[in-house]
Protein backbone atom coordinates (compact mmCIF):
# COMPACT_ATOMS: atom_id res chain seq x y z
CA UNK A 1 0.00 0.00 0.00
CA UNK A 2 2.85 2.24 0.83
CA UNK A 3 4.98 1.19 -1.99
CA UNK A 4 1.11 2.15 -4.66
CA UNK A 5 1.05 5.67 -2.76
CA UNK A 6 4.93 6.60 -3.32
CA UNK A 7 3.75 6.11 -7.00
CA UNK A 8 1.07 7.55 -7.22
CA UNK A 9 1.12 10.56 -5.16
CA UNK A 10 2.74 12.77 -7.70
CA UNK A 11 -0.02 12.12 -10.72
CA UNK A 12 -2.65 12.42 -8.59
CA UNK A 13 -1.07 15.96 -7.65
CA UNK A 14 -1.04 16.68 -11.23
CA UNK A 15 -4.73 15.66 -11.63
CA UNK A 16 -5.84 17.77 -8.80
CA UNK A 17 -3.47 20.95 -10.44
CA UNK A 18 -5.70 20.26 -13.64
CA UNK A 19 -8.99 20.38 -11.85
CA UNK A 20 -8.39 23.49 -9.71
CA UNK A 21 -7.01 25.11 -12.59
CA UNK A 22 -10.20 24.66 -14.24
CA UNK A 23 -12.18 25.51 -11.58
CA UNK A 24 -10.47 28.65 -10.90
CA UNK A 25 -11.19 29.62 -14.93
CA UNK A 26 -14.63 28.53 -14.82
CA UNK A 27 -15.47 30.87 -11.34
CA UNK A 28 -13.99 33.90 -12.93
CA UNK A 29 -15.85 33.57 -15.87
CA UNK A 30 -18.81 32.56 -14.71
CA UNK A 31 -19.21 29.18 -16.72
CA UNK A 32 -20.16 25.68 -15.99
CA UNK A 33 -18.30 22.44 -17.30
CA UNK A 34 -21.40 20.79 -17.23
CA UNK A 35 -22.95 23.15 -19.97
CA UNK A 36 -23.36 21.97 -23.52
CA UNK A 37 -21.33 23.96 -25.87
CA UNK A 38 -23.84 25.81 -28.82
CA UNK A 39 -21.13 24.80 -31.08
CA UNK A 40 -21.98 21.07 -30.26
CA UNK A 41 -21.42 19.41 -33.97
CA UNK A 42 -20.13 16.60 -33.04
CA UNK A 43 -23.08 15.48 -30.86
CA UNK A 44 -25.26 16.51 -33.37
CA UNK A 45 -23.10 14.01 -36.22
CA UNK A 46 -23.43 11.43 -33.08
CA UNK A 47 -27.27 12.30 -32.80
CA UNK A 48 -27.34 10.84 -36.45
CA UNK A 49 -25.55 7.98 -36.31
CA UNK A 50 -27.60 6.71 -33.42
CA UNK A 51 -30.50 6.79 -36.22
CA UNK A 52 -28.22 5.04 -38.91
CA UNK A 53 -27.57 8.32 -40.91
CA UNK A 54 -24.91 10.53 -41.30
CA UNK A 55 -26.21 13.93 -43.27
CA UNK A 56 -28.34 16.42 -40.74
CA UNK A 57 -31.90 16.47 -41.33
CA UNK A 58 -31.51 20.77 -41.76
CA UNK A 59 -29.09 23.41 -41.56
CA UNK A 60 -27.96 24.68 -38.69
CA UNK A 61 -26.34 28.62 -39.39
CA UNK A 62 -24.10 29.19 -36.86
CA UNK A 63 -22.54 25.61 -36.99
CA UNK A 64 -19.86 25.16 -39.97
CA UNK A 65 -21.51 22.55 -42.00
CA UNK A 66 -20.91 21.62 -45.40
CA UNK A 67 -23.36 21.68 -48.06
CA UNK A 68 -22.98 19.07 -50.48
CA UNK A 69 -25.57 17.91 -52.66
CA UNK A 70 -28.78 19.69 -51.25
CA UNK A 71 -27.85 18.32 -47.84
CA UNK A 72 -26.20 19.53 -44.64
CA UNK A 73 -22.85 17.41 -43.25
CA UNK A 74 -20.79 18.14 -40.14
CA UNK A 75 -17.71 19.09 -41.82
CA UNK A 76 -14.67 18.05 -39.74
CA UNK A 77 -13.06 14.50 -39.20
CA UNK A 78 -14.99 12.00 -37.83
CA UNK A 79 -13.13 10.47 -34.44
CA UNK A 80 -14.11 12.92 -31.90
CA UNK A 81 -17.97 12.02 -32.82
CA UNK A 82 -16.66 8.33 -31.53
CA UNK A 83 -16.22 9.44 -27.77
CA UNK A 84 -19.40 11.65 -27.66
CA UNK A 85 -21.70 9.16 -29.36
CA UNK A 86 -20.69 6.67 -26.16
CA UNK A 87 -21.75 9.61 -23.82
CA UNK A 88 -25.27 10.49 -25.79
CA UNK A 89 -26.62 7.03 -24.11
CA UNK A 90 -25.84 9.05 -20.76
CA UNK A 91 -26.74 12.28 -21.85
CA UNK A 92 -28.48 12.63 -24.92
CA UNK A 93 -28.14 15.50 -26.82
CA UNK A 94 -26.93 17.63 -23.64
CA UNK A 95 -23.16 15.72 -23.98
CA UNK A 96 -20.76 18.07 -21.29
CA UNK A 97 -18.28 18.73 -23.86
CA UNK A 98 -16.54 21.34 -22.16
CA UNK A 99 -15.90 18.78 -19.57
CA UNK A 100 -14.66 16.11 -22.12
CA UNK A 101 -12.07 18.83 -23.14
CA UNK A 102 -11.13 19.22 -19.89
CA UNK A 103 -11.02 15.41 -19.79
CA UNK A 104 -8.48 14.78 -22.56
CA UNK A 105 -6.42 17.86 -21.31
CA UNK A 106 -5.67 16.29 -17.90
CA UNK A 107 -5.04 12.56 -19.48
CA UNK A 108 -2.78 14.14 -21.76
CA UNK A 109 -0.61 15.84 -18.84
CA UNK A 110 -0.53 12.32 -17.44
CA UNK A 111 1.22 11.03 -20.71
CA UNK A 112 3.86 13.57 -20.57
CA UNK A 113 4.58 12.87 -16.96
CA UNK A 114 5.31 9.46 -18.09
CA UNK A 115 7.12 10.34 -20.50
CA UNK A 116 9.39 12.46 -19.06
CA UNK A 117 9.47 9.98 -15.96
CA UNK A 118 10.77 7.27 -18.20
CA UNK A 119 13.12 10.02 -19.52
CA UNK A 120 14.59 9.82 -16.12
CA UNK A 121 13.19 13.17 -15.10
CA UNK A 122 12.07 13.05 -11.29
CA UNK A 123 8.80 12.92 -9.83
CA UNK A 124 8.65 16.68 -8.80
CA UNK A 125 10.73 18.11 -12.48
CA UNK A 126 8.09 15.38 -14.48
CA UNK A 127 5.24 16.96 -12.78
CA UNK A 128 5.79 20.59 -13.14
CA UNK A 129 7.30 20.26 -16.99
CA UNK A 130 3.61 18.12 -18.03
CA UNK A 131 1.80 20.72 -16.37
CA UNK A 132 3.58 23.49 -17.81
CA UNK A 133 3.86 22.15 -21.56
CA UNK A 134 0.38 21.38 -21.17
CA UNK A 135 -1.27 24.88 -19.91
CA UNK A 136 1.95 27.06 -20.71
CA UNK A 137 0.25 27.24 -24.37
CA UNK A 138 -2.80 28.28 -26.36
CA UNK A 139 -3.98 24.98 -25.37
CA UNK A 140 -5.26 26.28 -22.00
CA UNK A 141 -8.06 28.94 -22.99
CA UNK A 142 -9.46 26.30 -25.37
CA UNK A 143 -10.08 23.94 -22.39
CA UNK A 144 -13.31 26.00 -21.15
CA UNK A 145 -15.84 25.49 -23.83
CA UNK A 146 -16.43 22.31 -25.44
CA UNK A 147 -17.17 23.65 -29.16
CA UNK A 148 -16.52 21.44 -32.08
CA UNK A 149 -12.73 22.84 -33.17
CA UNK A 150 -11.77 22.57 -29.71
CA UNK A 151 -13.08 19.25 -29.04
CA UNK A 152 -10.79 18.23 -32.45
CA UNK A 153 -7.76 19.77 -31.06
CA UNK A 154 -7.51 18.78 -27.65
CA UNK A 155 -8.37 14.77 -28.44
CA UNK A 156 -5.82 15.15 -31.67
CA UNK A 157 -3.24 16.16 -28.82
CA UNK A 158 -4.34 13.47 -26.36
CA UNK A 159 -3.73 10.46 -28.94
CA UNK A 160 -0.51 12.09 -30.35
CA UNK A 161 0.92 12.40 -26.98
CA UNK A 162 -0.17 8.70 -26.16
CA UNK A 163 1.35 7.43 -29.53
CA UNK A 164 4.58 9.08 -28.43
CA UNK A 165 4.52 7.93 -25.20
CA UNK A 166 3.68 3.89 -26.24
CA UNK A 167 6.10 3.77 -29.20
CA UNK A 168 8.19 5.08 -26.45
CA UNK A 169 7.63 2.25 -24.17
CA UNK A 170 8.18 -0.43 -26.69
CA UNK A 171 4.20 -0.70 -28.00
CA UNK A 172 4.15 0.19 -31.45
CA UNK A 173 0.77 -1.87 -32.28
CA UNK A 174 -0.94 0.68 -29.53
CA UNK A 175 1.29 3.32 -31.01
CA UNK A 176 0.40 3.17 -34.79
CA UNK A 177 -3.04 2.67 -34.06
CA UNK A 178 -3.62 5.89 -31.50
CA UNK A 179 -1.66 7.92 -34.16
CA UNK A 180 -3.95 7.19 -36.88
CA UNK A 181 -6.63 8.07 -34.83
CA UNK A 182 -5.39 11.76 -33.91
CA UNK A 183 -5.40 12.14 -38.00
CA UNK A 184 -9.15 11.01 -37.65
CA UNK A 185 -9.12 14.38 -35.59
CA UNK A 186 -6.48 16.63 -37.52
CA UNK A 187 -5.27 15.40 -40.51
CA UNK A 188 -1.76 17.54 -40.82
CA UNK A 189 -0.60 14.76 -37.88
CA UNK A 190 -0.03 12.36 -40.57
CA UNK A 191 3.33 13.65 -40.48
CA UNK A 192 4.25 11.87 -37.17
CA UNK A 193 3.81 8.55 -38.54
CA UNK A 194 6.93 8.05 -40.24
CA UNK A 195 8.62 9.08 -37.60
CA UNK A 196 7.40 7.28 -34.68
CA UNK A 197 8.56 4.41 -36.79
CA UNK A 198 11.64 5.30 -37.67
CA UNK A 199 12.21 6.28 -33.86
CA UNK A 200 11.16 2.59 -32.99
CA UNK A 201 13.52 1.28 -35.70
CA UNK A 202 16.80 3.38 -34.26
CA UNK A 203 16.18 2.47 -30.96
CA UNK A 204 16.76 -0.95 -31.25
CA UNK A 205 20.09 -1.61 -34.00
CA UNK A 206 20.90 -4.79 -32.18
CA UNK A 207 17.35 -6.54 -33.38
CA UNK A 208 17.43 -8.22 -37.38
CA UNK A 209 15.30 -6.19 -39.29
CA UNK A 210 12.78 -9.04 -39.86
CA UNK A 211 11.90 -8.44 -35.85
CA UNK A 212 11.51 -4.75 -36.53
CA UNK A 213 9.85 -5.32 -39.14
CA UNK A 214 7.31 -7.76 -37.57
CA UNK A 215 6.72 -5.46 -34.70
CA UNK A 216 6.12 -3.11 -36.33
CA UNK A 217 3.56 -4.51 -39.20
CA UNK A 218 0.40 -5.36 -37.09
CA UNK A 219 0.42 -1.25 -36.18
CA UNK A 220 0.99 -0.34 -39.60
CA UNK A 221 -1.89 -2.58 -41.22
CA UNK A 222 -4.63 -1.96 -38.01
CA UNK A 223 -3.05 2.04 -39.14
CA UNK A 224 -4.06 1.28 -43.16
CA UNK A 225 -7.07 0.11 -41.72
CA UNK A 226 -8.15 3.18 -39.85
CA UNK A 227 -7.54 5.25 -42.92
CA UNK A 228 -9.29 2.81 -44.96
CA UNK A 229 -12.51 3.35 -42.61
CA UNK A 230 -11.86 7.61 -43.04
CA UNK A 231 -11.39 7.45 -46.59
CA UNK A 232 -14.72 5.58 -47.16
CA UNK A 233 -16.62 7.79 -44.63
CA UNK A 234 -15.72 10.31 -47.06
CA UNK A 235 -16.70 9.18 -50.24
CA UNK A 236 -19.89 8.54 -48.91
CA UNK A 237 -20.14 11.93 -47.66
CA UNK A 238 -18.60 13.73 -50.44
CA UNK A 239 -17.32 11.48 -52.99
CA UNK A 240 -13.90 11.97 -52.34
CA UNK A 241 -11.34 9.70 -50.06
CA UNK A 242 -9.87 12.80 -48.87
CA UNK A 243 -12.41 15.59 -48.43
CA UNK A 244 -13.72 15.67 -45.34
CA UNK A 245 -16.22 18.57 -45.63
CA UNK A 246 -14.09 22.11 -45.41
CA UNK A 247 -14.14 22.82 -49.19
CA UNK A 248 -17.93 22.66 -49.14
CA UNK A 249 -17.98 24.99 -46.54
CA UNK A 250 -19.80 28.31 -48.16
CA UNK A 251 -17.28 30.41 -47.22
CA UNK A 252 -15.41 28.06 -49.90
CA UNK A 253 -17.71 26.72 -52.45
CA UNK A 254 -19.94 29.69 -52.74
CA UNK A 255 -18.04 32.78 -51.90
CA UNK A 256 -14.96 32.03 -53.75
CA UNK A 257 -12.21 31.51 -50.97
CA UNK A 258 -9.25 29.24 -50.83
CA UNK A 259 -8.74 27.10 -47.78
CA UNK A 260 -5.00 26.02 -48.48
CA UNK A 261 -2.69 28.27 -50.35
CA UNK A 262 0.86 29.35 -50.21
CA UNK A 263 -0.15 32.73 -50.51
CA UNK A 264 -2.03 33.14 -47.08
CA UNK A 265 1.89 32.36 -45.73
CA UNK A 266 3.16 35.54 -45.82
CA UNK A 267 0.23 37.39 -43.90
CA UNK A 268 0.21 34.71 -41.84
CA UNK A 269 3.69 34.92 -40.59
CA UNK A 270 3.07 38.45 -40.00
CA UNK A 271 -0.07 37.76 -37.74
CA UNK A 272 1.18 34.59 -36.03
CA UNK A 273 5.17 34.43 -35.88
CA UNK A 274 5.92 38.11 -35.89
CA UNK A 275 2.69 39.76 -34.15
CA UNK A 276 2.75 41.44 -30.87
CA UNK A 277 -0.03 40.53 -28.39
CA UNK A 278 -1.63 43.74 -27.64
CA UNK A 279 -3.40 46.46 -30.02
CA UNK A 280 -3.12 50.07 -28.41
CA UNK A 281 -6.91 51.50 -27.81
CA UNK A 282 -8.07 54.62 -25.98
CA UNK A 283 -8.59 52.20 -23.06
CA UNK A 284 -4.70 51.05 -23.23
CA UNK A 285 -3.17 47.85 -24.06
CA UNK A 286 -6.10 45.06 -25.34
CA UNK A 287 -4.72 41.61 -25.65
CA UNK A 288 -5.35 40.80 -29.88
CA UNK A 289 -8.40 38.40 -30.18
CA UNK A 290 -7.49 37.23 -33.59
CA UNK A 291 -3.97 36.09 -32.89
CA UNK A 292 -0.20 36.83 -32.35
CA UNK A 293 2.99 35.27 -32.36
CA UNK A 294 3.04 31.66 -31.86
CA UNK A 295 6.76 32.05 -29.97
CA UNK A 296 4.73 34.37 -27.51
CA UNK A 297 1.51 32.20 -27.29
CA UNK A 298 3.21 28.60 -27.28
CA UNK A 299 6.55 29.24 -25.84
CA UNK A 300 7.57 25.37 -26.30
CA UNK A 301 8.30 26.07 -29.41
CA UNK A 302 10.47 28.71 -28.35
CA UNK A 303 12.38 26.48 -25.63
CA UNK A 304 12.51 24.04 -28.79
CA UNK A 305 14.80 26.24 -30.61
CA UNK A 306 16.66 27.17 -27.49
CA UNK A 307 17.19 23.33 -27.24
CA UNK A 308 18.18 22.61 -30.42
CA UNK A 309 20.79 25.71 -30.66
CA UNK A 310 22.15 24.51 -27.13
CA UNK A 311 22.51 20.77 -28.11
CA UNK A 312 24.28 22.24 -31.63
CA UNK A 313 26.55 24.51 -29.72
CA UNK A 314 27.58 21.61 -27.48
CA UNK A 315 27.52 18.73 -29.84
CA UNK A 316 24.85 17.16 -28.37
CA UNK A 317 22.27 16.77 -30.74
CA UNK A 318 20.99 13.66 -32.98
CA UNK A 319 19.74 13.61 -36.22
CA UNK A 320 16.40 12.39 -35.22
CA UNK A 321 16.23 15.42 -33.13
CA UNK A 322 16.83 17.90 -35.66
CA UNK A 323 14.53 15.86 -38.23
CA UNK A 324 11.74 16.62 -35.21
CA UNK A 325 12.54 20.27 -35.15
CA UNK A 326 12.18 20.04 -38.73
CA UNK A 327 9.30 18.81 -38.98
CA UNK A 328 8.10 21.19 -36.49
CA UNK A 329 8.56 24.07 -38.80
CA UNK A 330 6.88 22.21 -41.81
CA UNK A 331 3.97 21.13 -39.80
CA UNK A 332 3.77 25.11 -38.46
CA UNK A 333 3.85 26.13 -42.28
CA UNK A 334 1.19 23.96 -43.33
CA UNK A 335 -1.31 25.83 -40.32
CA UNK A 336 0.24 28.86 -41.44
CA UNK A 337 -1.65 28.03 -44.95
CA UNK A 338 -4.90 27.96 -43.77
CA UNK A 339 -6.87 31.62 -44.79
CA UNK A 340 -7.61 32.05 -40.78
CA UNK A 341 -5.78 30.15 -38.78
CA UNK A 342 -8.41 29.61 -36.48
CA UNK A 343 -10.22 33.09 -36.23
CA UNK A 344 -11.08 33.96 -32.96
CA UNK A 345 -8.61 32.75 -30.28
CA UNK A 346 -5.54 33.53 -28.21
CA UNK A 347 -2.50 33.26 -29.60
CA UNK A 348 -2.12 30.87 -31.90
CA UNK A 349 -4.38 27.48 -31.39
CA UNK A 350 -3.55 26.00 -34.66
CA UNK A 351 0.09 25.95 -33.00
CA UNK A 352 -1.39 23.38 -30.42
CA UNK A 353 -1.44 20.65 -33.05
CA UNK A 354 2.68 20.45 -33.19
CA UNK A 355 3.63 20.70 -29.55
CA UNK A 356 4.44 17.08 -29.68
CA UNK A 357 6.92 17.69 -32.10
CA UNK A 358 8.96 19.09 -28.68
CA UNK A 359 8.00 16.07 -26.77
CA UNK A 360 10.09 13.78 -29.75
CA UNK A 361 12.84 16.44 -29.83
CA UNK A 362 13.30 15.29 -26.49
CA UNK A 363 12.85 11.81 -26.99
CA UNK A 364 15.48 11.59 -29.65
CA UNK A 365 18.45 14.11 -27.95
CA UNK A 366 21.57 12.81 -26.35
CA UNK A 367 20.99 13.47 -22.24
CA UNK A 368 18.38 12.25 -20.19
CA UNK A 369 17.74 15.64 -18.14
CA UNK A 370 15.78 18.45 -19.64
CA UNK A 371 18.38 21.18 -21.52
CA UNK A 372 18.07 24.61 -19.92
CA UNK A 373 15.89 23.33 -17.50
CA UNK A 374 15.53 26.30 -16.31
CA UNK A 375 15.12 28.84 -18.66
CA UNK A 376 12.67 26.41 -20.22
CA UNK A 377 10.51 26.21 -16.85
CA UNK A 378 10.51 30.06 -17.22
CA UNK A 379 9.50 30.83 -20.63
CA UNK A 380 6.94 28.03 -20.12
CA UNK A 381 5.18 29.95 -16.48
CA UNK A 382 5.35 33.20 -18.07
CA UNK A 383 3.55 31.07 -21.07
CA UNK A 384 0.85 29.99 -18.02
CA UNK A 385 0.21 33.51 -16.87
CA UNK A 386 -0.83 34.93 -20.32
CA UNK A 387 -2.50 31.77 -21.39
CA UNK A 388 -4.52 32.49 -18.02
CA UNK A 389 -5.19 35.59 -18.35
CA UNK A 390 -6.06 35.49 -22.03
CA UNK A 391 -8.65 32.27 -21.18
CA UNK A 392 -10.46 34.70 -19.45
CA UNK A 393 -10.47 37.62 -22.28
CA UNK A 394 -10.62 35.01 -25.05
CA UNK A 395 -13.49 33.72 -24.06
CA UNK A 396 -17.10 33.41 -25.59
CA UNK A 397 -19.74 31.82 -23.52
CA UNK A 398 -21.58 29.48 -26.14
Amino acid sequence: MRDMLRRLWAPACLVLACMVLFAVLHVLQGSNPLTPSAYNSYTLQAMQWRKGRIALDHDVPHLELAIYRDQFWVSFPPVPTVPVYLLTFLFGSRVPDTLLVQLYAVVTCLAVYALMRRSSASKAHALAFAFLFCFGSSFLPLLQNGAVWYQAQALALLLTVLAIERMQAGSPTISLVLYALSVGCRPFNVLFGPVLMLMYWLERPGQPPRVRIKALLPGVLLGLLVAGAYAAYNVVRFGHPLEFGHNYLPEFSFQGGTQFSLKHIGKNINTFVLGWPWDKTPQGLQLKQFGFSLLLANPIFLCLLLWAVRDGLRREGTTMAYLSLALACVHLLLLLSHRTVGGYQYGARYAVDAMPWALCYLWARKGSRLPLRYVTYLLLVIGLLMAFWGATVIYLPF
